[in-house]
């Protein structure tokens, strides 16, 4: 059984997905109400495609609680 491994999004890949802009989407980590990014490396960051898919398919009702 192979399984798909979750691949890291950069920032630009998140927004492209997601149409928001950078500003709207650090405000909505800030309310909790988009995934919160991971630490890749010391200064390099990312998100994890499965938090933005769950993200993608409920974004009115999303809680960075429930979709961790």
């Amino acid at each position: 059984m192979s399984e798909t491994p979750d691949r890291i999004l950069r920032l630009n890949a998140v927004l492209d997905r997601t149409g928001l802009s950078r500003a709207t989407l650090y405000r909505k980590i800030q309310q909790g109400t988009f995934p919160r990014q991971i630490a890749i490396s010391t200064r390099c960051a990312g998100w994890r495609e499965s938090a933005i898919a769950a993200w993608m398919r409920n974004p009115m009702f999303y809680s960075a609680e429930q979709g961790e």
